[in-house]
């Protein structure tokens, strides 16, 4: 189950903010049990990129023998 504060994955693109499948964000807020997340992005420097209600098919919890990998935002 995911909750508050955990760190999830996005599985599609979100095109409108820059996202891309496979980045990470943290939860800031469950809605309905589930149903939905409050999602933030940011930098490595901690700059956020987006807070986004997210519905739940669109997340993955990030697996503990997953590696993070970097990529450079779009301008």
């Amino acid at each position: 189950m995911i909750e508050e504060l955990s760190m999830v994955v996005l599985v599609r693109d979100i095109e409108a903010c820059g996202l891309t499948c496979g980045d990470v964000g943290t939860v800031v807020h469950v809605y309905q049990d589930g149903a939905a997340f409050e999602v933030e992005f940011m930098t490595g420097s901690g700059d956020t990129i987006a807070v986004l209600t997210i519905a739940a098919e669109d997340l993955r919890p990030l697996q503990a023998q997953e590696i993070l990998h970097v990529r450079k935002l779009a301008a």
